[in-house]
């Protein structure tokens, strides 16, 4: 399947609703704490074993982008966008049928290991695509799209829970549930797969005339991105933040049920859904937000207002968040935009350090931090939790030791993200725009972080 070439005239602002719908529809993956409770109530499983489909899912994500990121940049968006809608898809059906069936271990399989790869696939399939129509704005571009993954709760949550309402909470209405997000996912994901187009390369009038490359600055492949101290350094930063995030919204329902079961106030299920949908929203706002600020104020100020302010976010619902409902569902909120907005400006970080000649396969390597992230997230909170409850403590108590620690890593990311300086010249390539099959770009000097 070779890439589809925009024909002359061809707007570029169709581009980002085609990738919208497939981060959409993956982004159902955050709205997975709905599915939590009925598991644990129909299969008899512990908060840290209905974790598991959702870790393997991210484990995939990371895997599979990494792997995959240099066929993706080979094969195109189309190409990318057509095996997520496979895998996703099918993902969803293998649950359906383990969920059927009280198999447990299918529903890993298939929404964790074939829906994961769905996951990765999905994600950074048009990430370079979108940085070559959008040269000028990088930050804005990528949070478009990427907003959507974040956003797909919003819709996947209220859905989901209204789902198991009407078909039963039980292990025939949760295949059912399973049955119907695959379909409905793999009809929406062909409009991103059948819109999708990339940029028509220059002509030799237009090099000649001196009109803008779309890809300027240094250019760095991906086999020498991973030499540098800055790719790692980044890694870090991904890691810790979205460790930070996703430990919160992965238990985001049960969490606010347990901060507040012995209050005057009690959450109810409904409403636990509605703080997740909440949650949905402030990550996809913080997406397209911070991550169009990061182009007025640099991707390293962006990342100490992630990093820092999320560090005090934490450290608010530690200290009083169980003493107050408005303030506890704020500094979630705030902490989830940071979180959402530290994943769409990570692609225009890494084009402002290497480049655009290999920025989608970069970018792919770097969400292996995002693997990592998504066993030590949840893993730290439920394992935590559970511990805490085997103690005989409840509540806010449950969580007050994976607070701390979230706390920890977030002063890590920061440090490193003040690490970060510009590539050195030794690892950028020289004219690339020479070399056969690259991109059409120029040799420029390093930009500042």
């Amino acid at each position: 399947m070779s890439p589809p070439i925009a024909p002359v005239g061809w707007s570029r602002w169709l581009v980002p609703p085609a990738a919208l719908s497939i981060h959409l529809s993956i982004g159902q993956a955050y709205a997975w704490s709905v599915f939590k409770p009925p598991l644990e109530d129909a299969l008899g499983l512990s908060g840290t074993q209905s974790a598991l489909p959702f870790q393997l899912g991210i484990v995939m994500l990371g895997l599979s982008a990494a792997f995959g990121g240099t066929l993706v940049e080979r094969r195109g968006p189309r190409w990318a966008m057509t095996v997520a809608l496979v895998c996703f898809s099918s993902g969803f059906l293998i649950s359906a049928l383990g969920a059927a069936t009280q198999q447990f271990w299918l529903i890993v399989l298939g929404y964790g290991f074939v829906g994961g790869i769905g996951l990765g696939i999905g994600y950074i399939s048009p990430v370079s695509t979108l940085i070559k129509w959008f040269p000028d704005r990088p930050g804005m571009a990528t949070g478009i799209a990427i907003m959507g993954f974040g956003g797909g709760a919003l819709i996947a949550s209220p859905w989901s829970a209204q789902m198991l309402e009407s078909f039963g909470s039980d292990s025939k209405g949760i295949a059912l549930a399973f049955l119907v997000h695959g379909l409905s996912y793999a009809v929406f994901m062909l409009l991103g797969v059948l819109l999708v187009r990339v940029p028509r390369p220059r002509t030799e009038e237009q090099r000649a005339n001196g009109s803008p490359a779309t890809a300027a600055g240094p250019q760095v492949s991906a086999r020498q991105a991973l030499r540098t101290p800055q790719f790692w350094l980044l890694w870090v930063v991904l890691c810790m933040n979205v460790t930070a995030g996703i430990g919160i919204l992965e238990k985001a329902a049960p969490m606010i049920t347990d901060f507040f079961a012995d209050t005057s106030t009690p959450v109810s299920v409904t409403a636990a859904a509605g703080f997740v949908a909440l949650l949905s929203a402030a990550n996809m706002a913080g997406r397209i937000g911070w991550s169009s600020t990061s182009d007025l104020i640099g991707r390293k100020n962006i990342y100490r207002v992630y990093l820092g302010a999320g560090t005090l976010m934490y450290a608010l619902i530690a200290l009083v968040g169980d003493s107050s409902k408005p303030l506890f569902v704020l500094c979630a909120l705030v902490i989830l935009s940071f979180y959402g907005g530290g994943f769409a400006t990570i692609p225009a970080y890494l084009k402002d350090l290497f480049g655009t000649y290999q920025v989608g396969a970069i970018h792919g390597r770097l969400l292996t931090a995002w693997s990592t992230a998504g066993v030590l997230g949840p893993l730290i909170v439920n394992w935590i939790a559970d511990r805490q409850e085997e103690a005989g403590k409840d509540g806010a108590d449950l969580y007050g030791t994976s607070l701390l620690i979230m706390m920890g890593l977030l002063v890590i990311g920061f440090v490193a993200n003040e690490l970060v300086r510009p590539v050195h010249p030794s690892h950028h390539l020289g004219d690339v725009t020479a070399q056969k099959g690259a991109p059409d770009v120029r040799q420029q000097q390093s930009e500042s972080a």
